[in-house]
C-alpha cells in the first residue's frame, strides 16, 4: 500500500473527459452510478486507505468487516481511479445493455463483497500451505478485481470474440487467465490474489452455483423483478419492461465499432489525452510521453496499471 498522491489529478480529469465524450446519456444506470461512486469516494474516501484495504490480520483477525464493502470503492491514487474505471465504462454499457440494469447492480453488489471473501480464503490458505504469516498482512484495495469477474462474465455470453493481451491475439475465454500471469510476471507489485479472486469469483458465477443462488435469493425478495434466466433486455431505455431478443453482432457494431475491449481502451486513452491537450495545457508528463501519440511501451504500461488492485 502507499499514500495517494497530492496535486493535480490528472487521470480524474481524463477520467471525467472520457466520460463526457461517451455521454452520460449512453452509460447505463448502475454503470454511471457505481462509476459516480468510485469518483466520489477517491475525492471523499471514509477513512484513509491504511484504515478500508482488505487483509486477513485486518478484516478477518479483528473482524473490521466493513473492510469488504469500502475497498473495492477506494483506490490508491487518480490513475488507478482512472484505469479502472475506463475498463468500468466499456464492460458495463456491454453486460448491462445485455442482462438489464437491476440484475446488472445485483452482480456488481454480489461480486464487490464475493472478491473480498474470496480474496481472504485465499490468503488464508497460502497462511496454512507456505507457513508464512506475512500474506495475513497483504492488504488490496480497489475495483479491478470486480472487474476480473465482469470480464469473466462478458466473455461467457461472449465466447468467440478475440482480444489482445500484451499484443498477442487469443480467445477471450483465455484472456483473464494470460492476463493474471502477464501482469504478476511484468508487475509483481500488483496484487496477483486479488485479481486471481475476481476471476474465481466469475467463473462461481459462469460455471459454478453463485449464479443459481443470487437467482433464488432473488426470486424470494422480489420474484416479479427478477424472472429466472434473463435472456432479454428492454427496448424503452434502461429503465423499461418491453423487452425483445438481444442480437450481439448488432451490440459489436452499434456500442463497440466493432472494435475488442483492449481497442477500445486504447482508444479511450489516447481520446482522454487528446481532449486534455486541447484544454490548452501544455504541460507534458515525463512518464507518460506525449499525450497524443502513445509509444507501445507506453500503451503496454497502461494496460498493465489498469489492473492494478
Amino acid at each position: 500500500m502507499y499514500s495517494r498522491r497530492r496535486g493535480v489529478n490528472l487521470g480524474l480529469f481524463l477520467l471525467l473527459s472520457q466520460i463526457i465524450q461517451v455521454g452520460f446519456d449512453n452509460i447505463p444506470p448502475a454503470t454511471l452510478i457505481t462509476m459516480a461512486l468510485n469518483i466520489y469516494l477517491f475525492l471523499s474516501p471514509i477513512k484513509p486507505l491504511l484504515n478500508v484495504c482488505t487483509s486477513v490480520h485486518e478484516t478477518w483477525d479483528r473482524r473490521d468487516w466493513s473492510r469488504l464493502f469500502y475497498s473495492p470503492f477506494h483506490h490508491a491514487d487518480d490513475w488507478h481511479l482512472y484505469f479502472n474505471m475506463v475498463s468500468m465504462l466499456y464492460k458495463g454499457i456491454r453486460l448491462e445493455q445485455r442482462i438489464g440494469t437491476r440484475w446488472f447492480a445485483y452482480i456488481l453488489s454480489v461480486f464487490s463483497l464475493m472478491t473480498g471473501v474470496v480474496y481472504l480464503a485465499l490468503e488464508m490458505l497460502l497462511v496454512e500451505l507456505m507457513k508464512d504469516h506475512s500474506y495475513k498482512l497483504q492488504c488490496a484495495v480497489g475495483f479491478s478485481g470486480v472487474l476480473f469477474a465482469l470480464k469473466v462474465v462478458n466473455n461467457y455470453y461472449n465466447p468467440g470474440d478475440i482480444t489482445y493481451v500484451l499484443g498477442f491475439p487469443m480467445r477471450s475465454q483465455y484472456a483473464c487467465w494470460a492476463e493474471l500471469i502477464a501482469i504478476h510476471l511484468i508487475a509483481p507489485g500488483s496484487s496477483f490474489i486479488g485479481h486471481l479472486s475476481g476471476i474465481l469469483v466469475g467463473l462461481l458465477y459462469t460455471k459454478g452455483p453463485l449464479k443459481n443462488l443470487m437467482e433464488v435469493c432473488a426470486e424470494v425478495v422480489s420474484p416479479s423483478n427478477y424472472p429466472r434466466r434473463q435472456t432479454r433486455i428492454n427496448n424503452q431505455g434502461y429503465s423499461g419492461y418491453n423487452e425483445f431478443s438481444y442480437d450481439a453482432s448488432n451490440y459489436r457494431t452499434n456500442y463497440t465499432g466493432g472494435k475488442t475491449e483492449e481497442e477500445q481502451l486504447e482508444e479511450a486513452i489516447r481520446a482522454s489525452l487528446n481532449d486534455y491537450a486541447a484544454h490548452g495545457n501544455h504541460r507534458r508528463s515525463n512518464t507518460f510521453g506525449n499525450p497524443g501519440r502513445l509509444s507501445e511501451e507506453e500503451m503496454r504500461q497502461r494496460r498493465i496499471y489498469r489492473f492494478a488492485r
